[in-house]
C-alpha cells in the first residue's frame, strides 16, 4: 500500500447517491464506484466530506452501509490493488470505533479529520492520532477551515509524522504557507520516501502535482513532491483526472520545463473547481455542485443531499454550464454514456 501511494494515484472522494425521498440509493452508489474503477482511479475515499459527514447521524445510520457497499463493489469488480480509504472523524472514542469498523471491512487506511477537536492542544491531538493509528494505517488530513477543518501548527505536523503507522497526508488547506509546513515536517523527519503527499488543494491541483520541494535539513537537502490527489473535485470527470495525473508525472519525472499550456490548464482546472465547489459562496454548494455534474451525466438521479437545505447556490448551475462549454477536454461524458447501463446493471 505504501508503495502504491508513493507511486501516485487518483483517489476520488466518493459522493452519496440518494433517491428523491433522500434514501440511500444502492444501485446508483454501486454505479459510481464502478465508474471510478473503470476510469482508472487507483483508490476511493468513502465516508469523507464529499460523502456527507451526516451519514453518521442516528436518523440516517448510513456509515456502515456506505462503507460496506463500496468495499464489496471494489472487491467484487476489477479493484484488485485498489486502495480503500475510509473517512474517520469525531472525538477519540468515535474515531477509534470508526477505524475499527473500517478495518473490519477491509479498508487500507483511514483519512483522519481533526475538525471535531478544534480546541485540543497539540499533545491532545497527537494522543488522538496515535490511538487511531493503533487500529488502522492513517492518512493525515489538513482540512480547510472553511469546510470544517482547524489550523494545525508546524509543531503538530512535526510530531504527527513521527507516528510509524502514518502512510500518507492529504493537504487541503488551500494555503501555500500551511502546505509548506506539512512538506517541511515530512522532510525534516526523514520520511520523504515513506509518507506519500496527496493534494487536496482545490485551488492549486495541477501545480501541486508538478512542484518539487527541495528542503534543507540536518541530513542534507530532501526532495519531495505530491504523489497524487485525494479530491472531491476528482469525483467528477475522473477519466480526465487520471490523464492529468499521468501528464503531471511525465513532466515531473523528466525534470523538464513546464510548458505554458500546462500552466494555462492549471488555471482552467482552478476555475472549474471554483464553480463546482462554490468558492464564491464560501463552499456552501460544494457537494450539490458535484452532484449536479453527475446528475447531468446520468450517474445520479438528482442532486439531493441528506440535508434538504444543502442545494446549489443561486447562479451555480449557469456557472456549471459555462465551465462545461469552456473546458470540454475535462469532461468524460462519452465514456460514461458508453458504460452507464453496465454500471447500473
Amino acid at each position: 500500500m505504501r508503495q502504491t501511494l508513493l507511486d501516485g494515484i487518483v483517489i476520488p472522494a466518493h459522493p452519496l447517491a440518494l433517491d428523491a425521498d433522500r434514501k440511500f440509493n444502492e444501485r446508483r452508489q454501486r454505479a459510481l464506484t464502478r465508474y471510478y474503477l473503470d476510469a482508472g482511479a487507483g483508490g476511493v475515499a468513502v465516508g469523507v466530506h464529499t460523502t456527507q459527514f451526516n451519514i453518521r447521524d442516528p436518523q440516517h445510520g448510513l456509515l456502515k452501509p456506505v462503507l460496506e457497499l463500496a468495499a464489496e463493489t471494489v472487491d467484487s469488480t476489477n479493484g484488485k490493488g485498489m486502495i480503500k480509504v475510509a473517512g474517520l472523524c469525531g472525538p477519540t472514542a468515535q474515531a477509534v470505533a470508526e477505524a475499527e469498523l473500517a478495518a473490519s471491512l477491509g479498508y487500507d487506511a483511514g483519512l483522519l479529520s481533526l475538525g471535531a477537536l478544534k480546541d485540543a492542544s497539540v499533545d491532545e491531538l497527537i494522543v488522538h492520532c496515535r490511538s487511531v493509528a493503533d487500529t488502522i494505517p492513517v492518512f493525515g488530513f489538513y482540512l480547510n477551515e472553511a469546510v470544517g477543518g482547524r489550523l494545525l501548527s508546524l509543531e503538530f505536523w512535526q510530531r504527527f509524522v513521527e507516528i510509524p503507522n502514518v502512510v500518507a497526508i492529504k493537504i487541503a488547506a488551500f494555503n501555500r504557507y500551511q502546505t509548506f509546513d506539512v512538506v517541511r515536517a515530512v522532510a525534516e523527519a526523514g520520511r520523504a520516501g515513506d509518507i506519500a503527499l496527496y493534494t487536496g488543494n482545490d485551488d492549486n491541483i495541477l501545480l501541486d502535482l508538478v512542484t518539487e520541494y527541495a528542503i534543507s535539513t540536518s541530513a542534507g537537502v530532501q526532495k519531495l513532491h505530491f504523489s497524487g490527489g485525494l479530491l472531491g473535485h476528482w469525483a467528477v470527470w475522473t477519466q480526465s483526472a487520471v490523464a492529468m495525473l499521468e501528464e503531471a508525472r511525465r513532466f515531473r519525472d523528466r525534470e523538464t520545463d513546464i510548458p505554458q499550456n500546462y500552466l494555462t490548464k492549471a488555471i482552467e482546472v482552478t476555475d472549474a473547481n471554483a464553480v463546482l465547489f462554490d468558492a464564491a459562496n464560501h463552499f456552501v454548494g460544494c457537494i450539490p455542485g458535484i452532484h449536479e455534474v453527475l446528475h447531468r451525466q446520468g450517474l445520479l438521479e438528482g442532486t439531493w443531499c441528506l440535508d434538504p437545505d444543502e442545494v446549489l447556490s443561486v447562479g451555480q448551475d449557469s456557472e456549471i454550464d459555462r465551465i462545461c462549454e469552456a473546458y470540454p477536454y475535462m469532461r468524460d461524458d462519452k465514456f460514461i454514456a458508453e458504460n452507464l447501463d453496465r454500471w447500473l446493471s
